[in-house]
């Protein structure tokens, strides 16, 4: 999940497929999208990533930081083809389709400040 500001400065919270390339979570979207407007405006940026099905194996990592956007299309495609490799898609011409997209989208590359971490798993059962 990726949590950004509203002009109003309510949160605007999305589901976001990502990777990690060096330690930084990057990920992408449409340049017109609404979290990238916000970026754009205010890089400040939460991102949260949570396993587990059940309370006892819940563990997650929050990181707090400032976005870097990056619109060289080139560099927009390569992600892309690291997304699909990580998350896969149904045929190739729907990825096709999908990387073709590349020169409408916008990398993003959150830069963590700080980072908060949990796990469940080592309470125990004592919860």
């Amino acid at each position: 999940m990726l949590a950004s500001h509203n002009p109003s400065g309510d949160i605007h919270l999305v589901p976001l497929w990502y990777v990690v390339r060096e330690g930084v979570p990057w990920c992408w979207s449409y340049a017109r999208a609404q979290k990238i407007r916000n970026l754009e405006r205010d890089p400040r940026v939460s991102a949260l990533v949570e396993l587990g099905d059940r309370y006892d194996e819940l563990r997650g990592l929050l990181i707090l930081g400032r976005a870097r956007l990056e619109r060289d299309p080139a560099v927009v495609r390569a992600l892309g083809e690291e997304l699909l490799a990580r998350y896969g898609m149904p045929a190739p011409a729907q990825a096709e389709a999908m990387l073709a997209s590349a020169t409408k989208r916008v990398a993003l590359a959150i830069e963590p400040e700080r980072t908060v971490s949990w796990d469940h798993r080592k309470l125990g059962g004592r919860y």
